[in-house]
């Protein structure tokens, strides 16, 4: 009896099982569709795919069909490869942009919409188990969790107002984000601690003034004048890597609003804020301390256009301190190996708020992208803190989400760059950054050999150089 009854309802069991699965309707056109092999095609620059391959397996594992196609591209090459590509539709889905860039891409990005549909596969079936694709529809990161999990520099530059209307003869302009990245990177100073530890300084310093103490300590000169050892790498525009980026931060630190809202360059001013208490700009009095360190006639004078690149001068152990980002500390360790080095926080205004800088890459999606569901999914896939964490750690780069920068902060090679992202802050720079660059340089350079009266006109030749590559009403 016993028997009969438990092959009375394994037979109910199977029944019911044979029914389920005559009445369960096949998949739908639209998931047959998207169930289809896919292959998203990623450029990139900096890092090989290497560092990415954990996550492009879990994507894969989850979605069988998507296929990953990663090319780095050599910096010097990648835009003019970029730009050509895209012309000529054989461009990538997603791409990699620097966040100075973004505005100059902006007619080239797919802004990541609300929501992405997507294939997964799920198992169906209770006695006979089968793997079966499911289309899903998955909310995109908001706006206000954005907000929320990134650095305010990261929100400046990655959160745009955009035109959504899916119609040319309306306009529906919403916040969106176009690119996200994985990390920030801020600028730091770099320590040769043996020619601190002979000049007697114990302590690094830690703003603008003691570090300028420090600096005529160490800088040493032969008997017919020549420097043979600086103190700092400072006060030229040609032979100092990131110049630009060091004299943005001086103005910054100093008050100086680089830029407005539409991105219209302002720092030649003084800020409304400062009306009453400056009568000389803060960009100018912040040019005037940077090229003081080049300058004969200054006490801190300690490093000249007859020096070699800065970068290289600090890996021969010729100056003391080198100001730089993350990604140059490999190169330094492994082309000075024996160096004692140390890496601390880039040097405040005493008394003024900390302002640091930010110098970081993006990823997006192209507007011509045949997959931008797919590619803006794996995009939200890759920014989630499992996964991105994966890329940290393969990479040693600073984080861009804040919750994962607590964890990096004893780090030894990366803790100091962590440590500034919050306080880091950027600045658009035109539609043409390399000319930016070019215009800050000459302003060094002018700034050397001109008398103090022309300081300020100098200024607002670069500002006005700047403005020349900002097209009216782009930023948003």
């Amino acid at each position: 009896m016993q028997r009969r009854r438990i092959f009375r309802v394994l037979t109910g069991i199977f029944a019911i099982s044979i029914l389920g699965a005559g009445c369960t309707k096949g998949p739908s056109a639209a998931t047959v569709a998207a169930s289809k092999p896919v292959t998203l095609t990623i450029w990139g620059v900096i890092d090989d795919a290497g560092v990415y391959s954990d996550i492009f397996a879990d994507y894969h594992r989850l979605h069988p069909n998507i296929s990953i196609q990663f090319r780095r591209l050599n910096l010097d090459e990648y835009e003019n490869q970029l730009v050509n590509a895209m012309a000529e539709d054989r461009g990538p889905d997603i791409f990699l942009i620097h966040n100075t860039w973004v505005t100059k891409y902006m007619p080239k990005i797919l802004p990541m919409p609300l929501s992405t549909k997507n294939t997964i596969q799920v198992v169906q079936g209770t006695l006979k188990k089968t793997m079966v694709y499911k289309l899903i529809t998955t909310p995109t990161v908001t706006i206000t969790r954005f907000k929320d999990d990134y650095p305010d520099v990261v929100i400046r530059d990655m959160l745009r107002t955009v035109n959504v209307s899916p119609t040319k003869d309306k306009k529906d302009f919403q916040q969106r984000v176009v690119a996200m990245p994985l990390s920030v990177d801020t600028l730091g100073m770099y320590v040769n601690k043996d020619l601190l530890n002979a000049a007697g300084i114990a302590v690094v310093p830690e703003t603008w003034g003691a570090f300028q103490s420090a600096v005529k300590k160490l800088v040493k000169y032969d008997t017919t004048g020549k420097i043979i050892q600086a103190g700092a790498a400072l006060g030229t525009g040609k032979n100092i890597e990131r110049a630009p980026d060091i004299l943005s931060v001086l103005m910054m630190q100093n008050g100086a609003v680089m830029s407005t809202a539409d991105g219209t360059p302002t720092f030649s001013r003084i800020p409304t804020s400062l009306s009453g208490q400056r009568n000389i700009a803060p960009a100018i009095q912040a040019l005037g301390f940077y090229t003081d360190f080049a300058n004969p006639g200054k006490e801190v004078y300690t490093w000249n256009d007859k020096q070699p690149n800065s970068l290289q001068a600090f890996i021969e152990g010729k100056v003391a301190f080198f100001f730089g980002y993350g990604y140059d500390l490999p190169l330094i360790k492994a082309q000075a190996p024996q160096l004692n080095l140390g890496i601390a926080k880039l040097p405040q205004i005493a008394g003024n708020p900390v302002v640091n800088f930010a110098n970081y890459w993006a990823w997006t999606v192209s507007k011509k992208t045949k997959h931008p569901d797919i590619a803006w999914d794996f995009l939200n896939f890759m920014r989630k803190p499992k996964e991105s964490q994966k890329f940290l750690d393969a990479a040693k780069r600073p984080a861009a989400l804040k919750s994962q920068l607590s964890a990096q902060l004893n780090s030894e090679d990366i803790g100091v760059f962590a440590s500034q992202v919050l306080t880091a802050k950027s600045w658009y720079r035109g539609d043409d950054p390399k000319a930016m660059n070019k215009a800050f340089v000459t302003m060094i350079e002018d700034a050397l050999v001109s008398p103090p009266d022309k300081i300020s006109t100098i200024v607002r030749n670069a500002q006005d150089k700047v403005a020349q590559t900002i097209p009216y009403g782009q930023i948003q």
